[in-house]
């Protein structure tokens, strides 16, 4: 299998002064030679733990767009509603936490999701028990926002939602959402459907409905014979357990069977993947590496995700495991586009980049 790797990896949002991270949590959309990409960004604090930021201080949701296919791009703060904190309260002091804007939720509206600016993203209040999440529409490609609309708590003590809808039609999607365990602890992860544009939210299936440690963080695609693919993040018991695996639906969401193991390891802490078809129907899952070699890898799957290639290196890392979360989207000329955050050095600032992919 011969891969070519385009020499562009393209700065979207640095500054010595930010902590930048987490585009998985938000998501990416694409209208022809446009591209939206949600992160966000806090403040650095080197002591912060596994994650260099500074609790202390609120972090920010940013937007950056692009207007020519990936190659430069102009970024600013996200003109949704709550945006400070968005996604991130893991990352924040609880007194910061209460600090925030109270959020008020909007009475849910049946939208139209075959708008062709139309967009979808989730937020959430936490990982574990008392969770909330919801999620925002928008209908001129990210430029304004609507909601934010709750998502219904599915008799769970927690929901912590990062944006995979899979739009099947004006007004139905599959969703896929992670819940907390019956422990309270974070997670495990679940279907549901939308049948009047997103006014309404039904349960279908969990996944796995018992992890070993943890599954969270799905990344969804539908093929052409209806066969939905869900990527999954996932943790053993130990810390340095983690992997990505595959499952597959053939009932649109009802059901769903363990396919297989794209990655065997993504490090301590494990990572997000984002599953992606190309247009020559092979699959492609993007992730960060969280284990030496830190960097950016994709494995493909010739055969819709029953096997899978040795991990290829799409960007090297000189820093530490403070890396990935990645969003790739297809361009129209059929060239990966992959956002990630990224740093090479540990003592210095992440910042989002992306590289433009030929496979």
């Amino acid at each position: 299998m011969k891969t070519y790797i385009s020499n562009l990896n393209q700065e979207i949002y640095r500054n010595i002064d930010r902590y930048a991270g987490w585009p998985a949590n938000y998501g990416i959309w694409k209208w022809e030679n446009e591209i939206v990409l949600i992160f966000t960004s806090g403040y650095p604090n080197i002591e912060g733990g596994f994650h260099a930021r500074d609790r202390s201080k609120p972090l920010v949701t940013m937007q950056a767009r692009s207007l020519d296919n990936g190659i430069s791009w102009s970024v600013s703060e996200c003109p949704i509603p709550y945006g400070v904190g968005l996604g991130a309260y893991e990352h924040m002091n609880q007194d910061v936490i209460d600090s925030l804007e109270e959020i008020r939720f909007e009475e849910p509206k049946s939208f139209d999701f075959n708008n062709k600016d139309f967009a979808v993203m989730c937020g959430k209040t936490g990982l574990s028990k008392g969770a909330e999440s919801w999620y925002y529409i928008s209908n001129d490609r990210c430029k304004n926002w609507n909601g934010p609309y709750k998502i219904p708590m599915f008799n769970q003590s927690g929901i912590a939602a990062r944006t995979d809808w899979l739009i099947q039609d004006n007004k139905t999607a599959i969703i896929m959402l992670t819940a907390t365990k019956t422990n309270g602890k974070e997670g495990r992860v679940f279907s549901c459907i939308t049948k009047d544009g997103g006014k309404t939210l039904e349960f279908l299936s969990w996944i796995n409905e018992f992890p070993e440690g943890y599954d969270i963080m799905p990344s969804s695609i539908q093929l052409k014979n209806g066969n939905i693919l869900t990527a999954i993040r996932s943790k053993g018991s130990k810390l340095e357990n983690c992997w990505i695996d595959l499952f597959i639906s053939k009932d649109n969401g009802l059901s769903w069977k363990y396919l297989s193991r794209p990655i065997d390891s993504t490090g301590k802490g494990g990572n997000p993947g984002s599953l992606v078809q190309l247009d020559d129907g092979r699959l492609v899952i993007t992730y960060g590496s969280r284990k030496d070699p830190y960097g950016i890898y994709a494995v493909i799957s010739e055969n819709e995700g029953n096997h899978w290639s040795k991990p290829i290196c799409l960007r090297k890392s000189s820093g530490n495991h403070d890396i990935g979360y990645t969003r790739s989207v297809l361009r129209d000329d059929g060239k990966l586009i992959t956002a990630y955050y990224i740093n090479d050095d540990p003592n210095g600032e992440r910042f989002i980049e992306s590289t433009i992919t030929e496979f």
